[in-house]
């Protein structure tokens, strides 16, 4: 099903604009990286990671998120984001991931990851959808 093992890392980056800020976002009042952006950026980076290692028809979802955001990032910098797979558990992944802006470490903690067949699971949503 799989090809994934303990060490693999994936980075993702993106520079801060904007709609990335706690302003825009809604989780803060400064036009700052928002904490959630800094998640999301993590779990992208962990995303590209176990999707390297899966067959086509799989993919993961977010489970867990455990971070520190330590340091704030002004507009216009680059953040950059790297995954490390540190324990697989049947389909239970877990990452460490860590963000960087140009100046400093700005976030570090961890993050799990479920596999799922694509198909079967956007099946029991659709269901979900219609029952309520």
């Amino acid at each position: 099903m799989h090809h994934l093992k303990i060490g693999d890392q994936f980075t993702s980056e993106l520079i801060v604009e904007e709609r990335h800020t706690a302003a825009a976002f809604g989780s803060g009042n400064l036009f700052v990286f928002s904490t959630p952006m800094m998640i999301g950026l993590m779990e992208n980076a962990a995303l590209k990671c176990a999707e390297a290692g899966l067959e086509e028809a799989f993919s993961t979802v977010g489970t867990h998120v455990d971070v520190k955001h330590m340091a704030a990032t002004p507009m216009g910098q680059k953040v950059t984001a790297t995954a490390e797979l540190i324990e697989i558990d049947d389909k239970k992944l877990l990452f460490k991931v860590e963000a960087y802006d140009e100046v400093e470490k700005i976030g570090e903690g961890l993050h799990g990851r479920y596999i799922i067949h694509a198909e079967k699971f956007l099946k029991r949503v659709n269901q979900k959808a219609e029952n309520k």
